[in-house]
């Protein structure tokens, strides 16, 4: 189930499987709030990033089956954040579309370019340097970021440049990706209630 305020950017999205059951509200004209129950602390740690420096309101529930691991949980989160982020951002009249961050922490270096193109794909270039920061599988990253392009419609790039601790690779990854978003979600005068895009729809 779905639902978008009239004329605001905000979305309400449940998802129930036999694997978890997820509860996202996003508003993408937020001050960076973020409230998250997921039981997976290092993963609510990076979407706090994501609200933080995308200046986005997040409030994430989510219930899945961590005794086995935390995969299914970390997809439908990617998974039903795109879905939301689909039903907010509407019909895309007079957004920028395209966003990009570099953002360093320390000795890591990420790079995140965006484009809210309508169309699905994800280039994901992250050489982590260890498994698991804490109890948290590494791995997961892109399976949560390849659950939000296939349902949120954008095409994502993602590459680390640099860096060895993994905790700061990730970090750098969510904190880019936040402001890529930031900016492709925004207003833009020049494009006031058109599609930008030559074939007038996205």
């Amino acid at each position: 189930m779905s639902q978008q305020e009239a004329g605001a950017r905000k979305a309400s999205v449940s998802r129930e499987t036999l694997e978890t059951q997820i509860a996202v509200e996003l508003c993408l004209d937020g001050t960076g709030q973020c409230t998250l129950d997921t039981g997976l602390p290092f993963l609510e740690h990076m979407l706090d990033q994501i609200a933080r420096h995308g200046q986005v309101d997040l409030d994430i529930k989510a219930k899945g089956d961590l005794h086995i691991d935390a995969h299914h949980t970390v997809e439908d989160i990617g998974i039903t954040l795109g879905q939301a982020f689909s039903e907010a951002i509407g019909d895309k009249k007079g957004i920028v579309r395209y966003g990009h961050a570099y953002v360093p922490l320390d000795e890591a270096l990420s790079r995140v370019v965006i484009d809210c193109s309508g169309r699905p794909g994800l280039e994901f270039h992250v050489p982590f340097t260890r498994a698991k920061v804490g109890e948290f599988d590494v791995d997961l990253v892109v399976e949560f970021f390849q659950g939000f392009v296939n349902h949120a419609d954008v095409t994502l790039h993602i590459e680390n440049l640099r860096g060895h601790n993994a905790h700061h690779q990730a970090e750098t990854v969510f904190k880019a990706f936040g402001r890529a978003l930031r900016m492709a979600v925004a207003p833009d005068a020049a494009m006031a209630g058109t599609s930008p895009s030559t074939k007038g729809v996205l």
